[in-house]
C-alpha cells in the first residue's frame, strides 16, 4: 500500500465521523443534562447513542450509515418506537464523559467488561465476545527482527499505542506484571483503533493495541500489519449506560436476550464479524 492510500485511510474515519456528526447533530442535546433513565427517553422519543466510527460498530457508506453497533441500536429503537440519534465519538474518556452528563443515553460500541469500569457504569448483558490484539507491522526485512514481537514476553520495555482511556489500558498494566517488566502505555486522543492501524503501517508507531475484530476488519486493505499476538484472553464486550440509568439497563437486557435469538441478531452478526 502507497504512502498517500495509507494517509488517506488514517484520515478516511476521522473524516467520515465529522461529517456524519454535522448530518446529527441536529438531534444532539446540548451540554449539561443529568443522565437520563427510560421514562425521560421515552418521553422525547429520542435515544442518544455514542460509539465508535470504524468498520465494526458504525461507518458511513456512500449515503448508507452502517454498523454491528449502530444496526443493533437502531433495532432497539425501532422495537421500542424510539428514534436512535448516533453520534461518533474516537476518544473513549469522552464517551464516559458524554454519559456522565447526559449528553448520551447509552455507549452503544464494544466496551470491555472489567471491574474496574463496573464501578462507574452499568453494563448490559454481554453483546460479542473478543479479544485484545497487539498490531505490528510484518517482519519483511531481518533488519527489523529486533522489532517484532514473537510472544507476549518480547513485550517488556516496549511502548504500546492505544485510544485514549482504553479499558486495555489496565490488561497491558497487568501483562506487564505477569511478565515480571514494565510495559509502556501512550494514550492518543485524536484517533480511534483504525487510525491507530494504520498509523502502524504507515511506520508512524511501532505498536497499537485494539479489538480483534476491527483489527481483523482491516487486515485485507492493509496486508503490512500483523495482528497475531494477543495481549488479552477473550472476553465479554457490552454496553454501557449511567448508574442513574437502571431502568434503562433492565429494558436493554431484556430486549438483547430475546433479540439474540432471532434470526435478525445472526444476520447483522454474520455480516460483521465473518
Amino acid at each position: 500500500m502507497t504512502k498517500s492510500k495509507l494517509l488517506r485511510y488514517a484520515l478516511l474515519g476521522v473524516t467520515a465521523a465529522l461529517l456524519a456528526n454535522f448530518f446529527l447533530q441536529k438531534k444532539e442535546k446540548p451540554q449539561g443534562h443529568h443522565p437520563r433513565d427510560y421514562a425521560e427517553i421515552a418521553a422525547e422519543g429520542i435515544i442518544h447513542a455514542a460509539t465508535e466510527y470504524n468498520s465494526i460498530s458504525f461507518y458511513v457508506d456512500g449515503d448508507t450509515l452502517s454498523g454491528f453497533h449502530y444496526e443493533l441500536i437502531e433495532a432497539f429503537a425501532r422495537d421500542h418506537g424510539l428514534q436512535a440519534a448516533i453520534s461518533p465519538e474516537m476518544s473513549f474518556d469522552n464517551r464516559l464523559e458524554g454519559l456522565a452528563d447526559g449528553r448520551y443515553d447509552v455507549i452503544a460500541y464494544g466496551i470491555l467488561v472489567t471491574s474496574e469500569l463496573k464501578d462507574s457504569l452499568l453494563l448490559t448483558t454481554p453483546i460479542v465476545l473478543s479479544k485484545q490484539v497487539l498490531v505490528q507491522r510484518k517482519l519483511n526485512d531481518p533488519a527489523d527482527s529486533s522489532l517484532f514481537i514473537k510472544s507476549q514476553l518480547d513485550l517488556a520495555g516496549k511502548t504500546l499505542h492505544v485510544v485514549k482511556g482504553s479499558p486495555s489500558i489496565l490488561r497491558i498494566r497487568n501483562l506487564g506484571n505477569e511478565i515480571g517488566d514494565t510495559i509502556y502505555v501512550k494514550e492518543i486522543e485524536k484517533y480511534g483503533s483504525e487510525q491507530l492501524i494504520s498509523l502502524v503501517a504507515h511506520g508512524d508507531i511501532d505498536y497499537a493495541v485494539c479489538d480483534e475484530s476491527i483489527a481483523q476488519a482491516v487486515a485485507d486493505s492493509i496486508p503490512e500489519i500483523d495482528i497475531n499476538t494477543a495481549i488479552s484472553f477473550t472476553q465479554f464486550y457490552s454496553w454501557g449506560v449511567s448508574k442513574q440509568s437502571p431502568v434503562l439497563l433492565d429494558s436493554l437486557n431484556t430486549w438483547l436476550e430475546t433479540f439474540k435469538k432471532q434470526k435478525e441478531y445472526k444476520e447483522i452478526y454474520r455480516k460483521y464479524y465473518k
